[in-house]
């Protein structure tokens, strides 16, 4: 696990990618029309919880400078490049601020479309 290192003059702080990993996936969240993250098996409809958050996103620590991958799933009838652009700023925004590292790029692979499924309406007699 990698882990960015910063000499300060009380001590070194530590931030594993791990936790950067889950703060930009809780990011990604937020936004509306991001459906699911996609964890590499077949998704059921769940809130994204703080430890699932961090399934699909990957996070390359080079210094201060960090590079983030997710992906996703997006709602059906979301204009996706929308969607993504509003995923990358808040990914970006949130991580820089929680942890003082620069986002270089947040690269988002978008891995299907979700269709939710229609409730079937009782008819009444």
């Amino acid at each position: 696990m990698d882990e960015l290192v910063r000499d300060e003059s009380l001590g070194i702080i530590k931030i594993s990618d791990e936790v950067v990993s889950v703060i930009a996936g809780i990011a990604a969240s937020e936004i509306s029309g991001v459906y699911e993250f996609n964890s590499g098996v077949t998704s059921t409809i769940f809130p994204i919880g703080k430890k699932s958050a961090g399934k699909s996103v990957k996070v390359n620590v080079d210094g201060n400078d960090a590079v983030i991958d997710i992906s996703i799933l997006v709602a059906y009838g979301v204009r996706i490049p929308d969607v993504v652009n509003q995923v990358q700023e808040n990914v970006k925004k949130t991580v820089e601020v929680m942890t003082g590292l620069k986002v270089s790029s947040v690269n988002i692979n978008v891995n299907n479309i979700v269709i939710p499924k229609e409730e079937k309406v009782s008819k009444e007699k």
